[in-house]
């Protein structure tokens, strides 16, 4: 990093966590750095490394960039590479460090691994295009375009194409606690009721 842009880094700092009403205590237990160690960042005592900016960007739910200053890039899109990982393939439509995420899927047909996965976190899929098939536990649910579903990931579950073509959904992933508050409309099937 440039000198300049390094001297610069301190005094954002300070701003940035003022402006959240942190004080340094709280900044320290959410990042596990020091209170003496950040009080010496912020006032340009200590150089800032990426070993000391990642847990602060994480804590702060901002872009590194942000932080080191990092000058506009004057387009707003999002440029990443799609991932593809057998049968889904996965487009990143978030970039911040930590908190929510949001990806695009496509999955297609004919992986016949349907095992129910546990993991941290909480889930919330939205349909749209194709159909999609949601195994959460017990429950088995078919979602059409337009239809959402959300679930806490530490429940066993697996979701793919409901049939022989691709489904492609939003899906936005976080930790625990970050819900959204959108539901799957009931199926007929489900609630013994004709549409």
């Amino acid at each position: 990093m440039d000198e300049d842009v390094l001297a610069e880094v301190g005094p954002r700092l300070k701003r940035l966590r003022k402006a959240r009403g942190a004080t340094l205590g709280a900044l320290a237990e959410a990042t596990g750095i020091s209170v003496s160690t950040l009080s010496r960042l912020e006032s340009g005592g200590r150089r800032p490394s990426l070993e000391l900016l990642l847990p602060i960007a994480r804590a702060h739910q901002v872009p590194l960039d942000e932080l080191v200053g990092a000058p506009p890039v004057g387009d707003p899109r999002v440029r990443t590479e799609p991932v593809t990982r057998g049968d889904r393939t996965m487009l990143p439509l978030t970039r911040r460090p930590g908190g929510l995420q949001a990806y695009k899927l496509v999955i297609r047909p004919g992986n016949p691994d349907r095992e129910q996965r546990t993991h941290e976190g909480y889930e919330w899929l939205y349909v749209l295009n194709g159909r999609l098939r949601l195994r959460l536990e017990r429950h088995d649910v078919v979602l059409e375009p337009g239809e959402a579903a959300e679930f806490d990931t530490r429940v066993p579950h697996w979701f793919g194409p409901a049939a022989d073509r691709p489904v492609e959904i939003l899906s936005l992933f976080g930790p625990q606690g970050e819900r959204m508050h959108t539901r799957a409309r009931p199926r007929a099937r489900e609630t013994g009721q004709e549409p």
